[in-house]
Parts: C-alpha cells; sequence; structure tokens
C-alpha cells in the first residue's frame, strides 16, 4: 500500500479511504490512487484485516459453472443445505469455463470477507490462490482437483467410472463406441476419455479417433455430433456420453430414428426413467459433492489443521428409460 502511495503522491490513509470506498474522498485522487494500484498490480487483501481482527463475516462463497445445469444446481443446494446448518450465508458466483473470469470472481469473494469458499473449478492454473489461503481464507474444490495447488477437493471417480462402464459395454460385443465430450480442458472430460481408453486397451482392441466428438456442451451438438457418427462408413453400435446435456440430446437423435443403439450417460438426470428407451447412467451422489465439500469448508473455518484431503465419490452403472418400450 505504501508503494501506491508513493506513485499516486498521496499518503497511506489516503489510499486507505479509496480502497474501502469511502465517498468523501476527491474524484481526481481517487481515480490517481486507483491507476497507480493497477499499474502495480495492488489488491486490497481483506483477509488480512478480518484475520488480525478476528472477526467472521458469517457468510462463505461459492464459485459455479453454470446454475441452470441440474448437476450444478445440486451442488449448490447442498452447500446451501450445510451453511444453514451453520447459521452461515452463502454467496453464490458465476464463472463458465473462463480462467480469468473465475479469479476475478474468486478475488471478488475474497474482497467480500467471506469466511471461506467452495470452488468448481476451470482448467487454469490455481497457484496464485496460495496466498489467500495462507492469510486466512481456506477454500475447498468440488468436482475438480485444482491446477499447481495442494488444497482440500471432494471429486468424482471419472476414470475408473468411465472404464468399468466402457468395459461393460465391450463385454456385450460393442467395440466401435461413439463418445460425446465437452471441451479436453476439462480435467473430468479429459479422465472419463482416459478411462474409455484405458478399456480398449485393457480388452485389446484399437481405438478409432474418429468416434471421439469434442466440445459438445448441450442438447445441439450432441444431434450434430450423433448424426455424424451414424453417418460414418462403419457407425458405433453404442455410445457414451460426458454429461447429462449430452446424453439428452444423444438420446432424442435416435430415438426421431428409432435407433436401438447402447447408451450410457455419465451423470444421472431427473426423469430419465421415463425416457422411452433403455439406456444407463452413471449415477453418483452429486449432492454429496456440495455437502461434504461444505463440512469439510467448515472444519476448515473452524480451525481445524490438516493435511490437504482429497474426498473421492464412486460410480454405480444403472438402468434408465422405460426398458420394454414399442
Amino acid at each position: 500500500m505504501a508503494d501506491v502511495a508513493r506513485s499516486a503522491g498521496v499518503s497511506l490513509k489516503t489510499v486507505s479511504r479509496v480502497i474501502n470506498g469511502v465517498s468523501t474522498v476527491d474524484v481526481a485522487m481517487a481515480a490517481r490512487v486507483r491507476d497507480a494500484a493497477g499499474q502495480l498490480g495492488f489488491r486490497a487483501n481483506f483477509a488480512a484485516s478480518a484475520l488480525r481482527s478476528g472477526s467472521s463475516s458469517a457468510t462463505i462463497g461459492l464459485l459455479i459453472k453454470d446454475l441452470s445445469n441440474e448437476f450444478y444446481a445440486t451442488i449448490a443446494s447442498g452447500v446451501a443445505e450445510v451453511a444453514r446448518a451453520h447459521q452461515t450465508q452463502l454467496i453464490t458466483a458465476h464463472s463458465g469455463e473462463n480462467a480469468e473470469d473465475e479469479m476475478e470472481a474468486i478475488f471478488d469473494l475474497c474482497r467480500r470477507r467471506v469466511d471461506g469458499l467452495l470452488i468448481v473449478p476451470t482448467g487454469g492454473n490455481h497457484s496464485a490462490l496460495r496466498s489467500e489461503i495462507d492469510l486466512g481464507i481456506p477454500m475447498v474444490f468440488l468436482d475438480r482437483n485444482p491446477v499447481g495447488l495442494d488444497a482440500d477437493s471432494v471429486v468424482i471417480d471419472n476414470y475408473a467410472g468411465a472404464r468399468d462402464a466402457t468395459l461393460t459395454l465391450i463385454s456385450e460385443g460393442h467395440t466401435r463406441i461413439g463418445v460425446l465430450v465437452d471441451t479436453l480442458n476439462m480435467p473430468t472430460m479429459r479422465q472419463r476419455v482416459e478411462g474409455i481408453h484405458a478399456a480398449f486397451a485393457a480388452a485389446g482392441l484399437p481405438w478409432d479417433d474418429t468416434l471421439l466428438s469434442t466440445n459438445v456442451r448441450g442438447p445441439a451438438e450432441a444431434s450434430i455430433a450423433v448424426e455424424r457418427l451414424l453417418s460414418l462408413s462403419v457407425p458405433p453400435t453404442a455410445f457414451f456420453c460426458g454429461n447429462n446435456r449430452s446424453s439428452i440430446g444423444a438420446l432424442r437423435t435416435l430415438w426421431e430414428q428409432r435407433r436401438t443403439e447402447a447408451l450410457v450417460a455419465f451423470d444421472d438426470f431427473q426423469l430419465a426413467e421415463l425416457m422411452p428407451r433403455p439406456f444407463r447412467v452413471l449415477r453418483y451422489d452429486n449432492r454429496a459433492l456440495g455437502t461434504l465439500g461444505a463440512e469439510l469448508l467448515f472444519r476448515r473455518i473452524s480451525g481445524e489443521i490438516f493435511d490437504p484431503v482429497t474426498v473421492v465419490l464412486s460410480t454405480e452403472l444403472c438402468p434408465r428409460g422405460i426398458q420394454n418400450f414399442q
């Protein structure tokens, strides 16, 4: 802060007043302070002041990708349940898959003096968050492990789930499996594809890269991907969908064309059992991602000290859809 004061030609007190949003500071002077702070890469660390005063905001933050997606909404619901039990308010922020937006949202939540953060991370590097953790803002990562940072996390066993489901399909005679996944920048998608490759290797079968469709984010992209795969000279006899939204689009396209290819979806979804054709899902307790992560965070907030832990949730292959629909 002293460097900012020198660069702006003002006192430390003035810098402090600008940072804390005091409205009576001269407009031009405040602008000089903000410009100097930006040039020097200075960011007020409210966590440090809260730590010094021993105060608690009785709030936690949740940074999540997309609340309109049932998967993320269920995680948020689990977090909210635990927060209520601890008489703590929950602030939710969104970042999508943009690493810059993610870091900006995290630092904004830190400025709001939250007692801790739960983060569904992007594929970006998170090493810059070590200073925030060291200054007293514990963080727990959900669904994905952070990159460049050793921290608490609650994740799904993506690799084993995808591998075992693929081995099941192979055991049923499916040696050409169309795979639909979101961007491979997402660690979860990479792990699922790696699990599929491992299953083919274990079965002594070659993998055909033409069967992989990436950047399939929702039903529309899934429909296009299924159409492409079905048009191959040797089309797949089964499909593996990397998330709940892509599975909906794939199922719709297969149903419209009265196709009978097998399908496995990673992630369950509401009313899946009422879909007018049989398929299977890799089910896991996604609400537990939120509840277990929040309980772990409150242990940190209470002052417990222990090495970073990773909680891994297993998956289960379950039948869905109307099994004998005509």
